[in-house]
């Protein structure tokens, strides 16, 4: 089964992000998940996924305008797949749940299954996707910090992928 991660990032942070929800899906057995740039994007792959995760970082406390213009021109099919969302922020209190709702609304307006662990799978607790603070603007947060839950997203979002799909 397919699993694509598609996101948008500005300094790298939220590429690296993808890249941890990927390696979560990867292994989950029969899962071949990969992570696209809005540039750079297999439609063909995406068009087979099960699942798609759609990230940005959080912009004014919603999605980038690019990501955002992606979405409403691009050539994919999203409609019945299971969709989830994360995202990252400069600062502790940027936005970055707001940017996960903004992200499943458009998901659920194409006709997507959107995926919430919520409490369902214990600690720790996802409820609308993972959102990392990095470190570009204080010095006490980095990515690092949040490889972890970004993985275990990745996994779960893929486990409950495969029992769907």
């Amino acid at each position: 089964m397919k699993l694509s991660v598609i996101y948008d990032s500005k300094t790298g942070n939220t590429k690296e992000a993808a890249e941890w929800i990927a390696s979560g899906m990867n292994e989950v057995d029969g899962v071949e998940a990969k992570a696209f740039s809005i540039e750079n994007v297999d439609v063909n792959f995406v068009n087979e996924s099960a699942g798609v995760v759609i990230g940005s970082p959080s912009y004014a406390a919603t999605m980038t305008p690019d990501l955002h213009a992606w979405l409403m021109s691009a050539d994919v099919k999203l409609a019945g797949k299971l969709g989830g969302a994360f995202s990252t922020q400069q600062y502790t209190h940027g936005g970055g749940d707001l940017v996960n709702q903004a992200i499943l609304t458009f998901e659920l307006v194409k006709g997507m299954l959107c995926y919430s662990g919520g409490g369902a799978w214990g600690k720790p607790n996802i409820h609308v996707g993972p959102v990392a603070v990095n470190a570009n603007k204080e010095e006490h947060n980095g990515m690092e910090h949040y490889k972890e839950y970004f993985t275990i997203y990745g996994k779960r979002f893929a486990s409950k992928a495969a029992e769907l799909f």
